[in-house]
């Protein structure tokens, strides 16, 4: 068996049921995989000397191609639907055992990692990768063992990841050629068809959304956290474009991390060891520390260059609006190590409301929290996608609907008992539209929605006076430093008043026709905090 690199002296390609291979390397050091990755022709180095590849075919995740397989441990636990699709356990097998002999024979590159920066949760990690490339991506995203600890390292779960394998639907029980499965009872992921290196990070997230709430009752999170000064945590939700890396690349904070975290009895703790950013426009004065963070070691995503040069153009997406970048945390100067924080303080829900309908910034009741938590609400206005023309409302459950195995309202009643217990403040933060909907009324500054959160964080909003708007029975400050009094209550920004009370009912409606979907499975304190769509003014 040819075998190079730094592994345990009890371990083999062999035992993972891979034979033949041609050669298996095994924690190569990152230099090494761009070296080869280059070597083979599939992919160049830019002119600041970070890695670009092409992920082929796929250059963003294929929800409808995910599974979860279906059997006895997970049959009354998964939220079975469009988010976690059925997958038979004996076809999973026949498609392991497919997927072993293709890698038999072939180079195959290995990776031991782990999860989760609280000791106390950790789970570790064994990527078998058919590409170089994919390999570096997996060294950047998850934690990385020390030499000593890898010269003992056992495995908790398995990835085996073949972008090359293609699966026959007929045969393997897929829905196309490309496939993202898990198996919660063998502890194994399936990753074929697809050279998207997401896939390999979010079925570790989803794994962690499945056995941390449900096992060990620590509530896992899609967002961001840092830590300040004074040692406070903070913790940002938000969807695309609401301002969550942003916002929460505080120069006065340092950061946890960008994407995924877990809130155990003892504080919050960063799941990943690295951050998998968006690219498109991005330029130095937007995102310094995201710009500053590509150079060597790093992996660029679907990229394209200026003419004739090996300097990225970060605005031509003509390959794909989702061009991405991974790099290791410690790429980014702030970045705290071990990236664990306390029991946070504040908790900001980012929404950009296009409506113009929520306040600036409101504060909001456990039940509010709750109830927002499985809402994930946030609008989509003109020109951010293709059809789009007005403003459009987006709900994602939990504010990560696609990687939750669980039942949203498991998550939801987590996050109140958490509130509870330890009296944290939750804000509701519109980073969209004040004094009148998209094309009426004005995007807020950014200027101000950082003076919000300032505010908040700083406890300078614990003891103002507090209105209450209509419909949603929001919370907002009256007052705020740094911050214009006239837009921190949404009506009284507005000119045209019977625009805003048919604007905000109509908002209001579909936040109730969002929920109806989770509404039998919520308790009674989660209901009582729904919009009153029928209220009056």
């Amino acid at each position: 068996m040819n075998e190079l690199g730094l592994k345990a002296s009890n371990v083999s390609i062999a035992d993972l049921g891979i034979g033949n291979v041609e050669m298996a390397y095994w924690n190569m050091h990152p230099s090494e995989l761009v070296e080869e990755t280059i070597i083979r022709g599939e992919g160049v180095l830019t002119d600041v000397g970070a890695l670009a590849i092409d992920t082929g075919e796929f250059t963003g995740r294929s929800p409808k191609d995910k599974f979860v397989v279906y059997d006895e441990n997970t049959k009354d636990s998964v939220w079975w639907g469009d988010v976690n699709n059925r997958f038979e356990s004996d076809k999973f097998d026949l498609l392991h055992n497919r997927m072993l002999a293709y890698l038999g024979g072939k180079e195959v590159w290995v990776r031991d990692a782990y999860a989760c920066a609280d000791p106390a949760h950790r789970i570790n990690i064994r990527v078998v990768n058919e590409f170089p490339w994919s390999n570096l991506f997996s060294y950047n995203l998850f934690l990385r063992p020390t030499n000593e600890q890898i010269k003992n390292f056992k495995h908790d779960w398995l990835i085996l990841n073949a972008p090359g394998f293609k699966a026959d639907p007929k045969i393997d029980g897929t829905r196309q050629h490309n496939f993202a499965i898990i198996n919660f009872t063998k502890k194994i992921i399936l990753i074929g068809g697809t050279g998207y290196t997401g896939e390999i990070k979010k079925s570790i997230f989803a794994v962690l959304n499945y056995i941390l709430p449900h096992e060990k009752k620590v509530l896992s999170m899609h967002c961001s956290a840092n830590i300040g000064k004074a040692g406070d945590t903070a913790i940002f939700f938000g969807l695309s474009g609401t301002g969550k890396t942003t916002l929460s690349a505080d120069p006065n904070r340092k950061l946890i991390g960008d994407d995924e975290h877990g809130w155990s009895d003892t504080g919050v703790f960063n799941f990943e060891g690295g951050c998998y950013a968006k690219c498109v426009d991005l330029t130095a004065e937007k995102e310094p520390q995201i710009f500053s963070a590509i150079k060597f070691g790093s992996l660029l995503e679907n990229i394209n260059f200026h003419e004739g040069s090996t300097t990225v153009d970060y605005a031509n997406i003509s390959k794909t609006e989702n061009t991405r970048v991974s790099y290791p945390a410690n790429y980014i100067d702030n970045a705290v190590t071990p990236a664990i924080g306390d029991i946070p303080k504040n908790i900001f829900f980012l929404t950009c409301d296009a409506f113009g309908v929520l306040p600036p910034i409101s504060k909001l009741t456990n039940a509010q929290a709750m109830y927002h938590f499985i809402s994930g609400y946030t609008a989509k206005v003109a020109g951010t996608e293709m059809g789009i023309t007005e403003p459009t409302t987006t709900f994602s459950a939990c504010f990560g609907k696609a990687f939750l195995p669980l039942h949203p309202t498991k998550y939801a009643e987590l996050l109140g008992e958490k509130l509870k217990k330890h009296k944290v403040n939750v804000w509701l933060l519109n980073t969209g539209w004040v004094g009148g909907s998209y094309g009426v009324g004005s995007r807020i500054k950014l200027t101000y929605t950082r003076a919000l959160i300032t505010a908040a964080l700083n406890g300078e909003l614990d003891n103002v006076e507090y209105g209450k708007t209509p419909y949603f029975g929001l919370h907002f400050p009256k007052a705020c430093p740094n911050v214009p009094t006239e837009i921190l209550e949404p009506m009284n920004a507005w000119k045209d008043k019977d625009s805003f009370r048919n604007t905000a009912q109509n908002l209001a409606g579909q936040f109730v026709k969002n929920f109806a979907q989770y509404a039998s499975a919520a308790n009674d304190e989660i209901l009582s905090a729904a919009p009153k769509v029928e209220a009056t003014v």
